[in-house]
């Protein structure tokens, strides 16, 4: 099952809502809506994260002006859950049954390889 993308700061389990970019060139660090897909050198954050981010002494931040939303579940949450509900819904699968109670030694006749010996 697909779990929803968390927020990349350590510890925090909350769920992200927002995209941070850092632009190298112009010094600047973008915080906008969450991003469609992840890419490499982005970090994803939830809304306490990124409304009180900061950047770095000389660079300017450029944050959105609206307000951050959860994305809306895609087609692979909805399967996702789904299929979690089936397996929910499946009955709980047999136990083997209890082997037969010991009944004693061999009959005479048959040789197998172990043998009871009666105690002295």
């Amino acid at each position: 099952m697909r779990s929803p993308r968390r927020c990349s700061r350590n510890g925090c389990p909350r769920q992200a809502v927002a995209t941070l970019t850092y632009v190298y060139a112009e010094s600047t660090a973008v915080v906008g809506p969450l991003a469609a897909y992840q890419e490499p050198h982005t970090y994803d954050l939830c809304e306490p994260h990124a409304l009180s981010l900061t950047a770095p002494r000389g660079w300017d931040l450029v944050r959105h002006d609206g307000e951050f939303e959860p994305p809306p579940p895609t087609t692979d949450d909805l399967v996702a859950l789904a299929e979690a509900v089936r397996e929910a819904a499946r009955p709980a699968p047999r136990q083997a049954p209890e082997p037969p109670p010991y009944a004693g030694p061999p009959t005479p006749g048959r040789r197998g390889h172990l043998r009871v010996i009666p105690p002295n």
